[in-house]
């Protein structure tokens, strides 16, 4: 072994229990102590165990820093030659449940006649023990509220008319604070080779491509102006178009390049008097009495030119592929009948600037054009067009969110419906070949592409590589897509798809590398026949590791309203954390979903649970019947909005589950429905042609908060202070009730935030909460 030098060096210690191994580098390493705990969050969130937590001492008579999980707890940074105690340095540490990285830094000076040792002891007092802890030098982990917040993902993508480059956008936390950074990548397609990084500080968005040459363009913002930028890839050039525009909206560009159509917000004056008369219900809305209108600008010579004016905001559909008829919709109150709206669509000629009136109706979703520009490819709900698009049963009425696709001529303005009798919903739409429509769909649990032949009126679906495909752009000249997806076990990746050859080819994984040691659970399918006879499907989330010899907590998700639990990964309610942290999850889809046909969508109007708190608790025994590892004493359930009012109902009716967590839930339906800013018009198709005057069965008796009474589960209620889709008063009023009753209950608002919980650091507050509270009720008790 070669002798140290003169000069201090750094050196590596590997730490496991009652053995020090040494290895000799030049360089500062890290030291890698790997902690499995096991059951050590302890209500940690919610209710203190600080009493009981552990303490790290670490001992050594040089100098050392530890750092736990990246953050420094110890330092000791003078030698000590008499007084053994300054060797020492101690810390309590909170220790949730997972793999834990503790890195130490050793400095070693020849010229000190102490020994170079090191010596680290964790010490535990009730409830915890030495058997929670196991050591390991393996790189090997599961997955942690790092890999859910903190690791890059993949955003917006774009690709070039001759499929030559793409773009990615990619955006990463910066903890400890709710910063971020975003950056876009320029990928050629053709080997896949990253070109170029633009980053800089510059919040990039709205990324498109120029129809014509190798041009794409961007928006940048700053202090609430942004500027639109054209970047010429040919002569290496970036120009700003549009420069510091105040409330810019979205933009197209014109089919041969010479222009854009872009928007531009227009807000008025603050209101000075301390009273406001409503206009509407809409009227509550912070947003409602801005107006947006169109603008066109020249390319590249910038003159502009505004399009549209008046009482109601003018929305960009689409430009017709000769660039001479834009197409745009208004929006128009109507209370007299739901959706309590009709949407108007209008062609506006660009050389006479003469606009004329093409359509008027309900249940509108979206417009293109076709490529020779004689049709109109429309997505609406199934009753967009009265009953031309409906398959629904004798005496049901569809569910509008299932959203469908029609044809209409252009000179005739006869419609076909295309996907009547197709059971997948329609999330959009690609039209770019006469002969093929391309559309993103809600496919069960999954998010699926399918290519539509217009001349013999069939479905392919196309294999895409992952469960849940995200966005998806296709190449205006040529057949090649990119797209985003992930899946039940795999994190969102970027991918490039020849639509010729069928086949696809990774492009971009920013988070590969974090995710190269992360160990997951096995996913599989677990459905089950309802009352009905009709097949109820779910999926099984395991632990790492999992034994079916032992006995194991499970947490039940589900939504129950009118979309599906898509199998995408992670995301606010990640199943793969849950199963990361020991316990077995079970997802299930209960009726009235989208992406099953409309006969089985139609059976969420007009129900509001009762179906599907009958599924889930009809689903749950019988899972927990076929599956004799899970312990039938720590069951818990958990869902959000919608799920979160199916929680606090299925709570009035059994007692199967052990603990509950309601995120955003509706406890009094009328409340919600009169009080929400989208409340009335959600139930213009969950409760169509119901008020709360004429259907005290819904209203009423669905509701929790009328049944308080019967709720013996310890429920955890979740809320954003600042909710305008489930009022903070829908969680507030069960949890006084729950109170006054004497029962479990603990409420956690979180400050500042609406529906989602979206800042850095309250989403991370939150995303523990939840788990802490399953550990105390399924764990610890």
């Amino acid at each position: 072994m070669k002798q140290p030098s003169t000069s201090p060096v750094y050196r590596i210690i590997v730490l496991v229990p009652t053995m020090l191994f040494f290895c000799f580098f030049l360089k500062t390493h890290a030291t890698e102590i790997s902690k499995e705990t096991r059951n050590l969050d302890k209500w940690l969130q919610v209710g203190p165990f600080e009493e009981h937590l552990p303490a790290l001492e670490l001992s050594s008579p040089q100098l050392f820093r530890c750092f736990l999980d990246g953050e420094e707890i110890g330092k000791k940074t003078a030698l000590s030659k008499k007084n053994a105690e300054k060797n020492s340095v101690s810390k309590e540490i909170k220790l949730e449940t997972g793999k834990h990285l503790l890195v130490v830094k050793l400095l070693w000076n020849p010229g000190s006649s102490q020994n170079w040792r090191f010596q680290a002891k964790l010490q535990f007092s009730e409830p915890f023990h030495r058997s929670d802890i196991e050591n390991s030098i393996s790189p090997l982990h599961r997955m942690n509220i790092r890999h859910l917040l903190d690791d890059p993902a993949v955003g917006n993508i774009s690709i070039s008319p001759q499929g030559k480059y793409a773009t990615v956008s990619v955006r990463r936390a910066l903890p400890p604070g709710d910063d971020s950074e975003s950056w876009l990548e320029l990928w050629r397609v053709k080997d896949g080779r990253l070109l170029q990084t633009f980053r800089g500080g510059m919040k990039i968005g709205s990324v498109q491509w120029a129809p014509t040459g190798e041009r794409f363009s961007y928006t940048s913002s700053e202090k609430e102006k942004n500027t639109l930028w054209v970047v010429d890839l040919k002569n290496g050039t970036t120009t700003a178009l549009l420069e510091n525009i105040k409330n810019l909206d979205s933009y197209t560009w014109s089919p041969d390049g010479h222009f854009i159509v872009y928007g531009i917000t227009e807000k008025p004056e603050k209101e000075k008097k301390p009273v406001k008369r409503l206009s509407s219900p809409r009227d509550r809305w912070p947003t409602w009495r801005n107006r947006s209108f169109l603008y066109r600008v020249e390319y590249p010579a910038g003159k502009r030119q505004r399009l549209t004016a008046g009482r109601l905001t003018t929305t960009l559909q689409a430009i017709r592929p000769d660039g001479r008829l834009l197409l745009f919709s208004r929006e128009i109150e109507d209370y007299r009948e739901r959706p309590y709206g009709k949407t108007q669509l209008f062609t506006m000629n660009l050389q006479s600037f003469e606009v004329d009136s093409i359509w008027e109706g309900t249940w509108f979703g979206d417009a293109r054009w076709s490529p020779d520009g004689k049709k109109l490819l429309l997505l609406g709900g199934p009753s967009m067009f009265g009953k031309l698009g409906q398959n629904v049963p004798e005496g049901k009425l569809p569910n509008e969110y299932d959203q469908q696709a029609y044809l209409m001529d252009f000179g005739s303005k006869n419609v076909q419906p295309l996907t009547k009798h197709f059971a997948p919903s329609i999330r959009s739409a690609i039209w770019n070949d006469p002969g093929t429509i391309y559309f993103s769909t809600i496919d069960h649990s999954y998010r699926t592409l399918y290519q539509y032949d217009l001349k013999s009126g069939t479905f392919t679906r196309i294999e895409s590589g992952v469960e849940v495909l995200n966005n998806v752009r296709i190449a205006r000249n040529k057949p090649i897509a990119i797209y985003t997806g992930s899946g039940a076990a795999s994190p969102k990746k970027a991918y490039l798809l020849d639509l010729k050859k069928k086949k696809y080819r990774l492009l971009s994984d920013p988070a590969a590398k974090s995710f190269k040691n992360v160990r997951f659970g096995k996913v599989e399918k677990w459905n089950f026949q309802n009352e009905r006879g009709t097949t109820i499907e779910g999926r099984i989330y395991y632990p790492p590791d999992f034994k079916p010899s032992e006995k194991y907590p499970c947490i039940v998700y589900y939504y129950g309203g009118t979309s599906p639990v898509g199998r995408d990964f992670a995301g606010r309610y990640p199943k793969n954390y849950w199963a990361a942290n020991g316990y077995v999850v079970y997802v299930l889809q209960p009726s009235g979903a989208t992406g099953f046909g409309q006969a089985f969508s139609s059976l969420h109007v007009n129900d509001w649970g009762k179906i599907v708190a009958d599924e889930i608790i009809n689903g749950v025994s019988q899972f927990l019947a076929a599956h004799p590892f899970i312990d039938r004493d720590r069951v818990g359930a958990i869902g959000a909005s919608y799920g979160g009012f199916m929680t606090e109902l299925l709570l009035t009716k059994t007692d199967i589950f052990a603990a509950a967590v309601s995120h955003a839930g509706i406890s009094s339906i009328s409340s919600y429905w009169g009080e929400g800013y989208w409340g009335f018009l959600y139930s213009a198709v969950a409760t169509a042609n119901s008020f709360p005057w004429n259907r005290k069965d819904i209203y009423v008796d669905q509701s929790a908060l009328f049944s308080a009474d019967k709720i013996n589960t310890p429920l955890l209620l979740l809320h954003g202070t600042d909710d305008t889709n489930v009022p903070p008063g829908e969680s507030i009023q069960l949890y006084t009730a729950l109170k006054l009753l004497g029962k479990t209950v603990e409420h956690i608002r979180v400050q500042g935030q609406n529906h989602l919980i979206m800042t850095y650091s309250r989403r991370k507050i939150w995303t523990r909460t939840i788990v802490a509270w399953f550990d105390r009720w399924l764990i610890v008790s």
